[in-house]
């Protein structure tokens, strides 16, 4: 289509100029301008060998890309119903967008849903209510070996690199985080001044590419990282083993996108493509894994250390308890990320078809961590599709001690889910380098909305839990949460999982883990 619009350009400043010389008036030739596009459009239609559509119907054929351009927006917009929308329906969008602005989050008419649809969830209200408590828990993150503990907040937000989001969205989540007391996880890609500037509390996350804490050889330099994990509004540290939307897989940014500021973060060279293994170089085993979190609380001065992953091998993960075990030591936090999280750009194979989801990763790994007598001390935190006060509760009910949020507080700073992320598009300037689109986010205004959102949704949770009949998540059991499995039949998830008993994996496990216990070594990740 450029040289179609060269042809064209060229042919009408030449008729032009020839109007002129025979005295005609040039305001014919630009009345015919549109039939001479369609015929120039129409010929290159029909010699270009790179669509058979436009071959075949040359021009009209071009209403076709327009509208498969379009159709994210008219579904969007004019087709789906509030309630059936993907990832995130209207109505979860909605009550963000509210509550971030302040704004009424209340519905009249009751719901939407089909509530005798199999799959669908309800929690348990009390015929006691509590009152709601005026000053929302914390949860206290740092075991034995940790000597400077942090006290989180039930939602925060969850890993999101400077890189994939444009300078002014990182500045509005951490400002938001400093005025609501929360903290932000940084993502992998490094711990940028945008992260450091409003002063919120920080989670330093590391993945396999070290970036902020790499040697040129793209290894872990100690010595970097111990220089900044020590900074004040660091306050844990974090080993990303893998992320919902991509388990198993590393990324790569592309060369075009590494400039100086972005290289000078994450430690590589500016205009060069760099690659993240999916693998790490500082562990190959279970129990070299365990150590190196435990090498990592050391080098941060003793705050809490952890790691996060999507679940995939129970086999895998019982191997890494055993290890805890018998080194003595285990990690403060463990992040489970689902596998319907999706912040990160994937193959839509990954994206659709690899790893655990929320429910069962939070299942599999509380259930060992009791089994192993080590829940006391280990912290679960839950990251993937976490957007209203009920996915908090339903998420603490499974598990969990506390959540983060991605695409939700992205949502806060005015993410309209055109999902151009990785487009370097955004038409928000959320998820953008380019200056001209991050512009357009005022770091203000949005920094106030992240803060009321988190605020909102966390007294929506703590509304919820008091109708429960509890005030604090400790007092939440798997009898009030409950799934209907056919239109006439529904289930607690007490009854829908199994659910072992403090030590019982040591003791004398279930027919049921008994295999996976067995085969479970922490010298080696077992297939």
């Amino acid at each position: 289509m450029t040289r179609v619009g060269i042809v064209l350009v060229t042919l009408v400043a030449a008729l032009g100029a020839l109007a002129a010389a025979l005295g005609i008036s040039p305001y014919w030739w630009f009345a015919a301008v549109p039939l001479m596009f369609t015929g120039v459009l129409g010929a290159w239609d029909l010699v270009q060998r790179r669509h058979s559509v436009l071959r075949n119907y040359p021009v009209l054929g071009h209403a076709r890309y327009l509208l498969e351009r379009v159709r994210p927006e008219l579904q969007q917009y004019f087709i789906e119903r509030n309630y059936d929308g993907r990832p995130f329906d209207r109505d979860v969008r909605s009550i963000v967008y509210e509550r971030a602005k302040g704004t009424d989050a209340e519905e009249p008419y009751g719901t939407e849903r089909d509530v005798y649809q199999p799959g669908y969830e309800f929690l348990v209200p009390s015929m006691a209510p509590c009152p709601v408590p005026k000053d929302p828990p914390r949860v206290r993150i740092g075991g034995p070996d940790c000597s400077r503990p942090y006290d989180m907040a039930l939602l925060n937000v969850s890993a999101m690199s400077f890189g994939s989001l444009s300078a002014n969205a990182v500045l509005a989540l951490n400002g938001g985080a400093a005025a609501g007391g929360f903290a932000q996880d940084t993502g992998e890609g490094g711990l940028s001044e945008y992260h450091l500037r409003p002063g919120g509390d920080l989670v330093w996350e590391i993945g396999t590419g070290y970036f902020g804490c790499r040697t040129g050889e793209g290894d872990f330099d100690a010595a970097e990282f111990a220089d900044k994990a020590a900074h004040d509004h660091v306050r844990c540290v974090s080993l990303k083993l893998s992320q919902g939307a991509k388990p198993g897989i590393g990324g790569v940014l592309p060369g075009a996108k590494v400039n100086a500021e972005i290289a000078r973060v994450r430690d590589v060279p500016e205009g060069r493509t760099v690659v993240s293994p999916p693998y790490h170089r500082v562990f190959s085993t279970p129990r070299e894994l365990v150590r190196f979190i435990a090498r990592m609380r050391e080098l941060s001065g003793g705050k809490p250390a952890g790691f996060k992953l999507c679940v995939g091998s129970r086999r895998q993960f019982l191997a890494v308890c055993k290890a805890m075990l018998e080194e003595g030591t285990a990690p403060d936090f463990i992040v489970v990320d689902g596998a319907e999280g999706g912040t990160g750009a994937a193959p839509l194979e990954f994206a659709d078809h690899v790893g655990t989801p929320l429910t069962e990763g939070l299942h599999t790994v509380h259930n060992a961590l009791v089994g192993v007598g080590l829940r006391d001390r280990i912290k679960i935190g839950a990251s993937g599709k976490i957007a209203t006060g009920t996915d908090l509760v339903k998420r603490m009910v499974q598990g969990a001690d506390y959540g983060n949020a991605a695409r939700a507080m992205m949502f806060a700073v005015g993410c309209i889910q055109a999902q151009r992320c990785h487009t370097n598009t955004c038409p928000t300037g959320v998820t953008t380098q380019d200056p001209r689109r991050a512009r357009a986010l005022d770091v203000g205004d949005k920094t106030t909305r992240v803060q009321r959102f988190q605020q909102a949704t966390v007294a929506s949770a703590l509304q919820i839990m008091a109708s429960m009949g509890v005030t604090d998540p400790a007092q939440l059991r798997p009898h009030m949460l409950r799934r209907r499995v056919e239109p006439c039949t529904e289930r607690s998830f007490e009854e829908l999982y199994e659910w072992l008993a403090p030590g019982q994996l040591l003791a004398e496990p279930p027919a049921s883990w008994a295999a996976d216990w067995q085969a479970a070594d922490p010298d080696r990740f077992t297939v």
